[in-house]
């Protein structure tokens, strides 16, 4: 039997807010490095500045989207369809109260708006699957998100991200801690990228009045090498980290002109 005879097959929609026909435009652009290219020798890359807006009506209806999951132990959890294109817009982190969604097993994010995720995601511990697909201002991951130990699969749009091996752009460079002492409740994320540096990343002990110890690390998390950022308490935590995946800077670094290996 030829192709042409072949019964057609029909493959389900795994997004389907992707084709969402409502008018207004969800992702700001960003002009952090080419994601179609390799970067230049040289180029630096930096933090994006965003703040969340607390008050902004898709972060209220984000906040009720997530109570109504913990009430109903939904074991899928995909808010961006239930919010207008505006409101998705308004959206550029994800509340600490996402570690309260631990009956979820999926979490999708496809086409968010989303510039960092906070360090409570390590709490979803049934997490199984999580896909932030097509949000190209997501260069980065928290490294407690290693802590989900049931993540088993991943769908991230690489070339968006920190260090990825088709492009190599470069991390932002990190500072040690002491230089800009932070107000922990919420550190300027131009110089931490965090805004919300309470525990450790590696023992989740406190983190010193002076600054997290902050690093790099690419690890394998479910089927993505992702880059992690680390706020560590000490250097004691950072000399803990297991090495970094294969193809990868080896060890945890601080980003800048640090050199990566050849892009592929």
């Amino acid at each position: 039997m030829t192709d042409e005879h072949l019964p057609a097959q029909v493959f389900p929609n795994r997004f389907p807010e992707a084709v969402d026909s409502r008018p207004g435009v969800p992702q700001d652009r960003c002009h952090c490095f080419g994601q179609g290219r390799v970067s230049p020798p040289g180029a630096a890359t930096y933090f994006h500045t965003e703040i969340q807006d607390t008050g902004a009506p898709g972060w209220l209806r984000l906040l009720e989207l997530i109570e109504e999951a913990v009430a109903d132990g939904r074991e899928e959890f995909r808010p961006l369809p239930e919010l207008s294109p505006e409101e998705r817009r308004q959206i550029v982190t994800l509340p600490a109260s996402i570690g309260r969604l631990t009956a979820v097993r999926t979490l999708v994010l496809y086409g968010s708006n989303l510039v960092r995720i906070p360090p409570e995601i390590g709490d979803m511990t049934n997490l199984e699957e999580f896909s932030p697909y097509t949000s190209r201002r997501l260069h980065w991951f928290p490294y407690e998100i290693t802590r989900c130990g049931r993540l088993v699969d991943s769908t991230v749009s690489t070339r968006s991200i920190y260090g990825n091996y088709k492009y190599r752009p470069p991390f932002p460079r990190l500072l040690p801690p002491g230089d800009t002492a932070p107000d922990l409740a919420g550190p300027a994320p131009a110089h931490w990228d965090t805004t919300a540096a309470r525990t450790c990343s590696v023992c989740t002990g406190p983190i010193s009045a002076t600054g997290p110890h902050q690093a790099w690390l690419s690890r394998v998390v479910a089927t993505d090498v992702l880059p992690l950022l680390v706020n560590a308490c000490s250097q004691v935590c950072l000399d803990a980290l297991p090495p970094g995946a294969k193809g990868y800077i080896p060890a945890p670094h601080r980003g800048g002109a640090i050199e990566q290996p050849p892009s592929r």
